[in-house]
């Protein structure tokens, strides 16, 4: 008969933690969107999938730009900066933004990434960083190609 009841409690305890740990949130928190033109391109939360997204986007105005959306765990980042690197690793440039209290795009004009290489086609990766984060994260390696943009 105790044997029945320590089961018994055993399997309440366990059925207990599991309806617990059912409602809990994972920590961390951070999420990352990126815009192309107004559409969202990518959506990810880190918490769960830590994976780099691979893109191939074909740009056909001087005026396509992409918004970045960082959020620190609902909070918008201070000193962020959006990075584009090489496919070495080598950053080819880095727009810096301001401070914002809400949800706030780091805008990035394509044209000025195509101003950076001088072949059609172009590989670089979106490396985000701010003082909540300050090694920064690959956001994105994106391939973008089209030879009839007008450049600067």
């Amino acid at each position: 008969m105790k044997t029945n009841i320590k089961k018994t409690m055993l399997f309440g305890l366990m059925a207990a933690a599991l309806v617990l740990f059912s409602f809990t949130s994972p920590k961390g928190g951070e999420s990352f969107e990126i815009y192309l033109n107004g559409k969202m391109i990518v959506q990810q939360a880190l918490y769960s999938d830590k994976s780099v997204k691979s893109l191939e986007l074909t740009s056909t105005s001087v005026n396509d730009r992409l918004d970045v959306y960082y959020n620190h765990c609902g909070q918008t980042g201070k000193n962020r900066t959006i990075s584009i690197k090489d496919e070495n690793g080598k950053i080819l440039k880095t727009w810096k933004f301001a401070d914002a209290s809400g949800r706030s795009a780091m805008t990035i004009l394509l044209k000025d990434i195509y101003g950076l290489e001088k072949n059609s086609q172009i590989k670089f990766s979106i490396f985000y960083s701010s003082k909540e984060l300050p090694d920064g994260r690959s956001l994105a390696m994106v391939s973008l190609g089209n030879s009839n943009v007008v450049r600067k």
